[in-house]
């Protein structure tokens, strides 16, 4: 967030942030600006939220776009509705920044289409841990609303991936965003599309400009902070996750229960290795490995399986923290996936949901990157062509 937005809208706040955001989504699909919004809501049990897709917008009084807890990444959600089709609905999504990252990235795996799909982010306090809010859901609601309306980035009530996130404020790869400074929540749009709809609706931009330079100033702090923090917790992290020692004794409690798998939203196989018949072995194997053991624990191979799927996924992990969330052992999953995907991220050069347009590591590769090996590479095409 180096340079200050130049455009925005002022919103109507006076009956708070939630409420302005929901009126914008009213009048937007009311101008047939979108068909339908994804927006969070309460289950009927009240002690948990689903992702609902909201064609009545009466129904939107009864939605949270600023949830407490995030039960599920809205890029799995997204992932049912477009990953075979764009559809002929359009449809605004308000999500979190991390969820925003996390879309990009099955957008370059061919997961999502975003043609129909317009993405709205909003400045992020955090989310509380599940297990936390679950336990006292109408505690939850009263101590994140009120971290939400005082703007409190360095709550100590959020998932510990929250408290270290220097990304959560306007993506990069965002539509528009809901910038709330103070009592003011401002519309920033943030691409063509984005741009198009302010331009439509026709929203207040009166004495803009400042508002602008005073929420950029203060988000430029905030994410400052966060970075501090941030670094200093990854040397912590690394005590318990760099070398095989570490891990073993870090992961001793691990049940096998694979519940990170399945909630990580990178983590978009259809068939797992670490669940397909291909990864269970006979009882001939497991009476020969206990034989030489004396005994053999169950689950089998769990530094394989999280060292996997570190491999597997680190390029792209987003930091959303759910992955702790699912632990029933409360193992710090998040803060070692965290830091292992900061670590091949920087390795890489690359920020994972930055940009559809950059080009995923592993996967789409350069002659330049490939170093010592591009003058061999050349060699072999020259031999080949030299033999048609």
């Amino acid at each position: 967030m180096d340079n200050i937005p130049k455009k925005g809208a002022r919103l109507n706040s006076k009956n708070g942030i939630r409420s302005a955001i929901k009126d914008f989504f009213k009048v937007a699909v009311e101008k047939e600006q979108f068909n339908l919004v994804l927006m969070p809501m309460k289950v009927p049990s009240q002690d948990s939220y689903a992702w609902m897709m909201i064609k009545d917008i009466e129904l939107l009084k009864d939605a949270n776009p600023i949830a407490p807890i995030m039960p599920v990444n809205a890029a799995n959600a997204i992932k049912r509705y477009t990953r075979k089709g764009n559809g002929s609905y359009k449809i605004a999504a308000i999500v979190r920044p991390c969820e925003i990252r996390a879309i990009i990235e099955l957008v370059k795996l061919n997961q999502i289409k975003l043609d129909t799909l317009t993405l709205f982010s909003y400045d992020c306090v955090g989310a509380l841990p599940m297990q936390d809010y679950i336990a006292n859901p109408e505690k939850g609601e009263v101590d994140f609303n009120k971290i939400v309306d005082e703007r409190t980035y360095d709550s100590k009530i959020v998932k510990d991936t929250c408290e270290l996130c220097d990304k959560c404020s306007m993506p990069a790869a965002t539509d528009l965003h809901f910038a709330i400074d103070k009592d003011e929540v401002i519309l920033i749009p943030n691409s063509e599309k984005g741009e198009k709809i302010v331009e439509t609706l026709d929203i207040e931009t009166q004495g803009i400009t400042s508002l602008l330079a005073d929420w950029s100033k203060d988000m430029n702090s905030i994410i400052s902070k966060r970075a501090k923090a941030r670094k200093t917790e990854f040397e912590n992290v690394a005590k318990i996750a760099v070398g095989l020692d570490n891990l073993k004794d870090t992961f001793a409690n691990c049940i096998g229960c694979h519940n990170c798998n399945s909630v990580c939203p990178i983590c978009y196989c259809r068939q797992c290795y670490f669940d397909s018949t291909a990864n269970k072995p006979n009882t001939d194997f497991i009476k020969i490995r206990a034989d030489k053991k004396g005994a053999l624990g169950y689950p089998q191979d769990k530094i394989m399986f999280h060292v996997g799927r570190m491999a597997h996924m680190s390029l792209s992990c987003i930091n959303c923290g759910l992955c702790s969330d699912a632990c029933p052992v409360d193992i710090p999953v998040a803060k070692i996936f965290s830091y292992t995907g900061a670590q091949t991220q920087e390795a890489f050069d690359y920020i994972a949901g930055n940009s559809v347009g950059d080009a995923l590591p592993m996967r789409d590769y350069k002659l330049e990157e490939l170093g010592e090996l591009k003058d061999l590479v050349k060699s072999v095409e020259a031999e080949e062509g030299d033999h048609e």
